[in-house]
C-alpha cells in the first residue's frame, strides 16, 4: 500500500499530468498519420524525458504508447487507410460504416472500444504480471511457430467472396516476405539482382502502398465524381458519446475476450497489436450469429479489433515488469529509459521498486482516461474530414504518405516501392482481391519463418512440434479453425442455392 500511495502521489501532480495530456495528443495525432507509427512517436519522446524524474518519463512515454494505439482508428474510419499495423483490422467495418452515414458512430465505437480493452489490459497487468510473464517466458520456437500457424487461419474468415482469391492474396503476402535479407544468416535471396529489393520490402511500405495508395487512387477513378466536389465519406458530424459506451457495453463478452485476447499475444515477446487486433477480429467473426455481417459496417468488428489492439498496451508491460524482457520495440524504448535512470530492469523490478511499478499501473489507467478525454472532445474536429473534398484531401493523404513511407528509412528506394505496391495492390482491388489476407501473410510470414528455422536448428526432431503441449495446442487449435471455416463457407454456399430452389417452386 505504501508503494502505491507513493506512485499515485508521483503521478497526480500537476506538472505529471500536464505533461501526459501532452503526450496523449501526440499519440493519438501521430498514430492518425499514415505511416507514422506509435515506435516513431516514442523515440521522438525519449530523448524529452531524460531531465525528467523515471516514473514522470515514463508516464509520459505510456501516455504516447495509449494515445497511439487510438490514433490510428482515425484514418481508418475516416479514409480506409490504418494509421498504425494493429489498426489494420479496423478499416473492415469502421470505414464501411462511415461510408454508410456514420462517421461519428463508427469513430466512438473504436474509442470507448479502445478505453475499455486499455483498462482492462490495466487490471490484468496488476493482478497476474508475475505468472504471466513467467508462461511467456517458457514459450520457445515451436509454441512460436504453432502460434503463427494458428494466426494465419485467420485468412480463411477474410478472404471475402472468393476463397481462391483469398488464399492467393496470403500466399503472395507470404511470398514478398521472403524477398529481402535472409533474418537468420544475413544473406541476400530473392531480390533478382535489383539493389532496390536488397533491403527487403519493408511491412510499413507494403501496408501503405496496399491500403493506402490503391485506397486513394480508387477514389479519384471518376472524374465527375471528383470535379462535383464529393467527399470520401457523407453523414452527419453530430455523435452520441453515452449511447455509444452503452452499445459496446452490451456486448460484454466480444469485448472482454478481445481484450484477453491482446493481452496474452501482447505478453508474447515480439507479437504485438499488428497479430492481436486480427486474432480478436477473426474470434469475434466466427463467434458472431452474423458473420456475414462482418466487412459491411459491423460494430462488433470495430470493438473486437480496438478492444484487441489497445490490450497489448498492457499486455507488453507483462514480460517487461516481471521478467525484464521487452515484448515490443515499444516496451524495449521504455527499458531504455528505465536504465538511463539507473534502475535496473529484471525479476526484480517489483520488489526493489514498488513505487515506480504501481506508478506505471496507475498511469495506464490516467493515460487511458487522457485518451479518451482527447478523443471524445477532439473528434468533432476529426470528423471535419468529412466535409473535405476529394479533390483536395486525396492528394494531401498521399503526401502525408510518401513522407510517411521516406522517414521510416531515409531510403529513396521505399518511394519506388511504394509507387510498385501501390499500384498492384489497385490492380488486386480492381480484379476482386481481398488485401486484408496479403498483409496478415507479409506481417506473420518473417515470424513464422524465423521460428520454424530456429526450432530446427536448435533440434532437428520435428516431431517436438506436436509433442510438446503447448504447441500441439495450438496447431489443434489451427486444424479445428480450418474446420470452421471450412463449415462455415459450405453452410454460406448452401444458403444461396436453397433461396434460388425455394424462389422457382
Amino acid at each position: 500500500m505504501d508503494d502505491f500511495l507513493t506512485g499515485a502521489a508521483q503521478i497526480f501532480t500537476f506538472t505529471t499530468l500536464a505533461y501526459m495530456l501532452a503526450g496523449s495528443i501526440a499519440g493519438i495525432v501521430a498514430a492518425a498519420i499514415p505511416g507514422f507509427t506509435v515506435t516513431m512517436a516514442i523515440v521522438l519522446t525519449l530523448p524529452l524525458t531524460f531531465a525528467m524524474e523515471p516514473l514522470q518519463g515514463i508516464a509520459v512515454m505510456l501516455a504516447v504508447y495509449v494515445g497511439g494505439y487510438t490514433g490510428g482508428l482515425i484514418s481508418a474510419a475516416l479514409l480506409g487507410i490504418p494509421g498504425t499495423p494493429s489498426s489494420v483490422a479496423t478499416t473492415f467495418d469502421a470505414f464501411p460504416m462511415a461510408r454508410n452515414g456514420e462517421p461519428g458512430r463508427a469513430l466512438s465505437i473504436g474509442v470507448w472500444a479502445s478505453f475499455f480493452g486499455t483498462l482492462i489490459s490495466t487490471i490484468v497487468l496488476i493482478f497476474a504480471a508475475p505468472p504471466l510473464a513467467l508462461f511467456a517466458v517458457k514459450l520457445g520456437p515451436w509454441e512460436y511457430f504453432s502460434l503463427i500457424v494458428f494466426a494465419l487461419t485467420i485468412v480463411a474468415s477474410l478472404v471475402g467472396d472468393s476463397v481462391i482469391r483469398g488464399l492467393l492474396a496470403g500466399l503472395i503476402g507470404l511470398a514478398l516476405s521472403t524477398v529481402g535479407t535472409d533474418p537468420l544468416l544475413g544473406r541476400p535471396r530473392f531480390d533478382f539482382g535489383i539493389e532496390t529489393l536488397e533491403a527487403g520490402l519493408p511491412f510499413l511500405v507494403v501496408l501503405i502502398g496496399i491500403f493506402a495508395i490503391s485506397q486513394l487512387v480508387s477514389e479519384v477513378e471518376d472524374a465527375k465524381t471528383v470535379r462535383s466536389g464529393s467527399t470520401l465519406v457523407t453523414g452527419a458530424i453530430d455523435f452520441q458519446t453515452w449511447k455509444v459506451m452503452r452499445e459496446v457495453l452490451m456486448r460484454p463478452v466480444n469485448l472482454i475476450r478481445s481484450s484477453m485476447v491482446g493481452v496474452l499475444i501482447g505478453a508474447l515477446p515480439g507479437a504485438g497489436g499488428s497479430i492481436a487486433n486480427l486474432v480478436a477480429y477473426d474470434q469475434a467473426k466466427r463467434a458472431s450469429k452474423t458473420p456475414e455481417a462482418f466487412g459491411k459496417g459491423e460494430p462488433g468488428g470495430i470493438v473486437a479489433s480496438e478492444a484487441g489492439n489497445s490490450a497489448t498496451a498492457g499486455g507488453g508491460l507483462i514480460p517487461l515488469i516481471g521478467l525484464g524482457i521487452p515484448g515490443s520495440a515499444v516496451d524495449a524504448i521504455l527499458m531504455a529509459s528505465l536504465m538511463v535512470h539507473g534502475i535496473s530492469v529484471g525479476p526484480r523490478l517489483i520488489m526493489d521498486n514498488g513505487d515506480l511499478v504501481y506508478g506505471m499501473f496507475i498511469a495506464m489507467a490516467v493515460s487511458s482516461l487522457m485518451m479518451l478525454v482527447v478523443a471524445v472532445c477532439s473528434m468533432r474536429l476529426f470528423l471535419r474530414v468529412t466535409e473535405v473534398p476529394k479533390w483536395l484531401i486525396v492528394p494531401v493523404v498521399m503526401v502525408c504518405c510518401v513522407v510517411g513511407t521516406f522517414a521510416l528509412n531515409n531510403r529513396v528506394t521505399d518511394l519506388y516501392l511504394l509507387i510498385f505496391i501501390g499500384i498492384a495492390g489497385y490492380a488486386l482491388r480492381a480484379l476482386g482481391y481481398s488485401l486484408a489476407p496479403l498483409v496478415l501473410g507479409v506481417i506473420l510470414g518473417p515470424i513464422a519463418e524465423t521460428n520454424l528455422r530456429r526450432a530446427l536448428m536448435t533440434d532437428e526432431d520435428p516431431t517436438l512440434f506436436v509433442t510438446r503441449p503447448i504447441s500441439l495446442i495450438f496447431l489443434v487449435a489451427a486444424v479445428l479453425s480450418i474446420a470452421w471455416a471450412i463449415r462455415t463457407h459450405l453452410k454460406k454456399n448452401k444458403t444461396p442455392e436453397r433461396s434460388s430452389d425455394a424462389t422457382a417452386s
